[in-house]
């Protein structure tokens, strides 16, 4: 009897035994599937986009993050005007890559003046702190508009790609106008999807234009102007904040 009780045992051990590797496979079919559908989903998303550009005659190299970052190789001006509750603060700076990293921003004035050390420095770190590239996440790509004069389209960041301090773009989506005339961009716009938290501060509304122009001869595109409006709130006060970027005079280094 006793031996008819442990083999009856054993033979019920194994029956579960057999249930969860089952209950496992089953688990990972189910994860194979969903990458496998969310493969397919993007492909069809950033498919349409590639269709609508080969149409158009628009180089996709226009999808690469990294062919509308600041340029590395050339030197320029930026002119970068900040206006907070009637206040305005104007900062004047050069970029030269061919400088040591720590010295490649000169900041030449601050409303007209001389800059303070502190300045120089902390605007250094913000501006190195913008130096990151993203990734875009194909599944996301949708045609907006589609005229005889423009094309847009919009996209998001990929989370999992970024870093800690542009966290908060996953919240937000990008908008890409193309001029189908010139079959150039012409700007990009980010707007916030829903609140976000950027550090310690609660941004309500995220409104962000980047205006481009095409070189010819550095055969790119360059950032012209950036203009950023913030509702953002302090001690539940909401605060307009505008900041507005231009960038000239690119050199090649």
């Amino acid at each position: 009897m006793k031996k008819r009780n442990v083999m009856a045992g054993g033979a019920a051990a194994q029956g579960k035994a057999i249930v969860r590797v089952q209950e496992n496979r089953m688990k990972l079919l189910l994860v194979v599937l969903l990458l496998a559908l969310s493969t397919v989903t993007a492909f069809a998303q950033k498919s349409a986009v590639l269709d609508a550009f080969s149409r158009h005659g628009i180089d996709a190299a226009l999808l690469n993050p990294e062919s509308l970052q600041m340029p590395k190789d050339h030197s320029y001006e930026l002119t970068q005007t900040t206006i907070t509750a009637g206040s305005e603060k104007v900062t004047v700076a050069q970029f030269d890559p061919s400088k040591p990293k720590e010295e490649q921003w000169t900041v030449v004035s601050i409303d007209g003046k001389s800059p303070y050390k502190s300045d120089i420095n902390s605007f250094r770190k913000n501006q190195n702190k913008q130096a990151g590239t993203a990734q875009t996440d194909d599944a996301t790509y949708k045609i907006e508009k589609e005229t005889p004069a423009q094309l847009v389209i919009s996209y998001k960041q990929n989370p999992a790609a970024g870093d800690k301090d542009g966290a908060f773009m996953k919240d937000c989506r990008m908008y890409m106008t193309i001029n189908l005339k010139t079959k150039r961009l012409e700007q990009v716009q980010v707007l916030n999807e829903k609140p976000l938290k950027i550090k310690i501060v609660n941004a309500e509304k995220f409104d962000m234009v980047i205006r481009y122009a095409w070189n010819e001869q550095a055969k790119r595109y360059f950032s012209v102007r950036e203009n950023l409006n913030m509702l953002v709130k302090f001690l539940g006060q909401g605060t307009e904040v505008q900041t507005i970027s231009e960038y000239s005079n690119y050199s090649r280094r």
